[in-house]
């Protein structure tokens, strides 16, 4: 496991007491990393405080623009590792988590290894909110249900639990710069970032390992059905924005869960209800259906807005709109020849 860089990055001083215990949740591990490496999104102090009080991590300035891919190519850039993992500065990773994390790479059974995700499970910082449908634990950064339970391929895994290999994230130019969270913005550059390696590596897979377990931590805040819609929304919103930027089908997922899971919750809901297992049942239920319908509203605006910003760019071109150029296929580099200094890079 001497490859591995684990990269944390962090913007406030309010989540000091969390950061803390995500380094120390990485030092557990029982395969330990190369190294951590904590990322200081533009916040001097919180930076001058890592670098006095944690003198065993690599502490570092987001060199790049702010927000979450900024700061994650700082942490990559200032990495050595092979390959690269990610934990989000209010996460807290089970002791086996890169023990069983990075063994996926390993796992060819679908196509050759890009990287691999892990579950997130929701830490409450009160009592679960009992009309809160599982399905959507994406709201609170968790793994919701209809995800595979079991080791599987997937379309693409979340940057909170996230393991990528050196050679394929240099060979796209890492996260996104323009186009990630940023403030209340909620555009996916995780997601964007799996598809985009997939296109450069044709054939090559994305891995999911729900054994590789981090909890991340849900404030009062979120557990409200305000912060629920609003985050239902933004969610609609940033994805009309990556069916935009994307090459790939970036809806495939989302529909299949909307298709599928969704309506067996809404119905598991209502049944728990009817039997009297549980009274919330049609609270949960309810919340999915007003959850998918917001998600579609924001979806929609988003789709306005995208198509009058690019309105805007053509008239601001001469009516002349920029024809993206696909990526041409990269070719991947087997884990073992990553030994090999010549072999650095795929690109």
């Amino acid at each position: 496991m001497s490859g591995v860089s684990v990269v944390i990055c962090s913007f406030t001083m309010q989540r000091w007491n969390d950061l803390q215990d995500a380094v120390r949740s990485v030092r557990r591990q029982t395969a330990p990393p190369l190294e951590i490496v904590v990322v200081s999104d533009t916040n001097a102090e919180l930076l001058a405080r890592v670098r006095a009080e944690m003198p065993d991590v690599v502490a570092v300035p987001n060199r790049f623009g702010r927000g979450a891919s900024g700061a994650r190519n700082s942490g990559v850039a200032a990495s050595t590792g092979q390959f690269v993992a990610f934990l989000d500065d209010d996460a807290v990773a089970a002791e086996h988590w890169l023990e069983r994390l990075i063994p996926t790479f390993a796992d060819e059974r679908w196509g050759p290894v890009l990287g691999a995700g892990g579950w997130l499970e929701p830490r409450w910082s009160g009592a679960e909110p009992r009309w809160f449908p599982a399905e959507f634990y994406w709201v609170v950064g968790g793994s919701y249900r209809g995800l595979p339970t079991q080791r599987a391929e997937i379309r693409n895994v979340w940057a909170g639990n996230m393991a990528i290999r050196r050679d394929v994230f240099d060979a796209v130019g890492g996260f996104r710069q323009d186009f990630g969270k940023v403030g209340g913005r909620a555009r996916p550059e995780d997601t964007d970032l799996c598809l985009r390696t997939r296109v450069a590596f044709p054939g090559a897979v994305w891995m999911f390992e729900p054994a590789a377990v981090a909890e991340h931590k849900v404030p009062a805040g979120r557990a409200t059905l305000r912060y629920y819609l609003q985050r239902c929304y933004a969610e609609g919103v940033g994805k009309a924005e990556l069916v935009a930027l994307s090459a790939d089908d970036a809806m495939s997922d989302e529909r299949r869960h909307a298709l599928r899971a969704l309506p067996q919750g809404a119905a598991r809901g209502l049944a728990d209800t009817v039997t009297g297992r549980d009274g919330a049942g049609i609270a949960r239920s309810g919340a999915i259906i007003t959850g998918l319908a917001v998600a579609a509203a924001g979806r929609v605006a988003g789709a306005v807005a995208v198509r009058r910003a690019q309105s805007a760019e053509r008239r601001a071109h001469r009516g002349e709109p920029d024809t993206p150029s696909r990526p041409a296929p990269a070719t991947l580099v087997p884990p073992e020849a990553l030994e090999n200094p010549d072999h650095a890079s795929a690109a």
